[in-house]
């Protein structure tokens, strides 16, 4: 079971520059108030994981009532109601990712992990979730992400407190990717404007503090610097703020309150930037990694009004990956109104 802090530390990061007089900007208001959530939990609010799947979210809480039991709501965060059935022996800290639509896993499908153990669940919005692979390493899974384009073969992504990130494709086949050495959690591909780790995947280790920057062929780099209890790694687009979809924003569950929304416009000034939060008991630092073209520097642009957990920034392409069908689905429905077509024929 991880610590819960209560108390605001916050370490400024060595080996990065602050920048100087820098000030918060980004805020947050409230997407989903605990209310709704403990309704259809079982009077739990703890949130821990929240994922979009291009219809509405899903979220998951910690310990207590209905821990191993998603909860979904629609797109403006309302409806909240139970999501699929329980999961088997889930406990802890119950992370959730959904498919993109590329690799062989279907857009928006709903995969869970156990926070307490190693297994990864297939779960859809009604029925029995279905156990779809294990870590080798017996560590509790700590974040699923989906590869959004090619980089690392359309494959889930998935990191262990054992340190190790694999990767899994649809058939539910695992393979060791990286060992960082220490417990890993939040992931995101950095952009094309990064620099030295430019589209190299981002993993945040909460006890060191460390993001490490790991290649499509396993080699591990690290950020200079450090972040006090490292949680979510986001990449902020480069083309971010060419669309002006509301559903555009950065998503956190608030532990243990609800989930908290940060609009897409507070980051257009962050394009191609990373953003880390920190997970403290209260007032969660939200920094920004930035590449000048010589060094990083980071910079504080805002704090999370409780306890960072899982997060995740829907942009534009993830709304367009999850809502538009993969070619073999178009295929299919190509066929079939040629089908329709032909019987319309027929019958006239």
């Amino acid at each position: 079971m991880r610590k819960r802090y209560s108390a605001l530390t916050i370490a400024v990061a060595t080996g990065l520059g602050l920048a100087s007089g820098a000030q918060a900007n980004v805020t947050f208001n409230t997407f989903v108030p605990g209310s709704a959530i403990s309704a259809a939990e079982g009077g739990n609010h703890s949130t821990i994981a929240f994922t979009y799947t291009g219809t509405g979210f899903v979220g998951s809480v910690y310990y207590g009532t209905d821990n191993n039991q998603l909860y979904s709501t629609n797109l403006s965060g309302g409806n909240v109601t139970q999501y699929g059935g329980a999961i088997p022996g889930f406990s802890g800290e119950v992370v959730v990712g959904s498919g993109l639509g590329q690799g062989g896993f279907a857009a928006g499908a709903v995969y869970a992990g156990n926070g307490q153990g190693s297994q990864i669940y297939s779960v859809p919005s009604s029925g029995a979730p279905v156990l779809f692979a294990a870590l080798p390493d017996g560590g509790n899974v700590r974040q699923i992400f989906f590869d959004p384009g090619n980089t690392y073969g359309g494959d889930m992504l998935v990191t262990s407190n054992q340190g190790n990130v694999y990767k899994i494709n649809s058939a539910g086949s695992v393979s060791l990717l990286a060992s960082i050495g220490a417990d890993t959690e939040g992931m995101d591909i950095a952009s094309s404007a990064f620099g030295t780790y430019a589209n190299d995947l981002l993993v945040a280790s909460e006890g060191t503090g460390l993001i490490h920057a790991i290649t499509p062929g396993g080699s591990v780099g690290v950020l200079p610097g450090s972040f006090t209890l490292a949680e979510t790694v986001s990449t902020v687009p480069t083309d971010l703020c060419s669309s002006n979809n509301p559903l555009q924003g950065f998503y956190v569950a608030n532990y243990a309150v609800d989930i908290q929304k940060a609009d897409y416009s507070q980051f257009c000034a962050y394009q191609g930037d990373t953003i880390v939060t920190g997970e403290l008991g209260t007032n969660s630092p939200v920094t920004d990694i930035h590449w000048d073209g010589s060094t990083y520097t980071e910079t504080l642009i805002g704090n999370l009004p409780g306890q960072s957990e899982d997060g995740i920034f829907v942009t534009a392409q993830r709304i367009n990956d999850v809502t538009t069908p993969e070619p073999a689905s178009m295929a299919l429905l190509g066929a079939g109104l040629l089908g329709l077509s032909l019987v319309r024929r027929k019958r006239a």
